[in-house]
């Protein structure tokens, strides 16, 4: 099914119309997750436009840190030769959990039974007779 319906949804990759709009650009290099990166024309202020073609859904979450750089025009070059080697207690990048089971849930959250610890004594409620 990806391949017919992969044409007309974006949000399950480049459309076709995306792709013709990519012929002639630059392919500049791929991130560790499969994303493609291309360069070529001018934006209204002159710099050179960049995009972001996703392996998969389309979650701006899913461009690694380096990359998210390069497309904002923090770094010129890209990030392989613009950018110092990952030291050894960096975390790798992780995605958008919001959404899945994976999600941060405090305690208290309804999710995870509703109740939240006690009050240690250090909190007075307002009354309006106080």
């Amino acid at each position: 099914m990806g391949i017919n319906l992969n044409p007309f949804t974006w949000w399950t990759g480049a459309t076709w119309g995306t792709m013709v709009g990519l012929l002639g650009k630059e392919r500049v290099g791929e991130d560790d997750l499969g994303n493609v990166y291309y360069r070529g024309g001018k934006d209204t202020n002159g710099n050179p436009r960049r995009w972001v073609i996703y392996n998969g859904a389309n979650d701006a979450s899913r461009v690694p840190p380096e990359w998210f750089s390069w497309l904002h025009h923090q770094i010129d070059d890209v990030p392989d030769r613009a950018l110092p080697e990952q030291r050894r207690w960096e975390k790798p990048a992780v995605p958008n959990l919001t959404g899945t089971a994976l999600a941060y849930r405090p305690p208290g959250a309804l999710e995870k039974g509703g109740h939240r610890a006690p009050a240690t004594g250090d909190y007075e409620a307002w009354t309006p007779e106080g």
